[in-house]
């Protein structure tokens, strides 16, 4: 189990015009990746600091949508 650059590739840019709220979006990434195949088993998602870099939002937006996530 690795993380890489290429699992920041599953998440898609976050729309900030768009009326979903940025945890909510990154929430529906997440899970389309799960379940289209693109997060295999045993793929582990990035940090929440590199993901939020990443992608330009707080820690607390990442780490809000992997809780979620994992109560899901």
């Amino acid at each position: 189990m690795t993380t890489n650059r290429a699992t920041l590739e599953l998440f898609a840019p976050l729309d900030r015009s768009a009326p979903a709220p940025l945890r909510a979006q990154l929430e529906d990434a997440i899970r389309a990746a799960i379940t289209g195949g693109g997060a295999p088993p045993g793929t582990r998602l990035p940090a929440s600091r590199v993901l939020a870099e990443a992608l330009g939002v707080s820690r607390g937006v990442v780490s809000e949508a992997y809780a979620q996530i994992a109560a899901e």
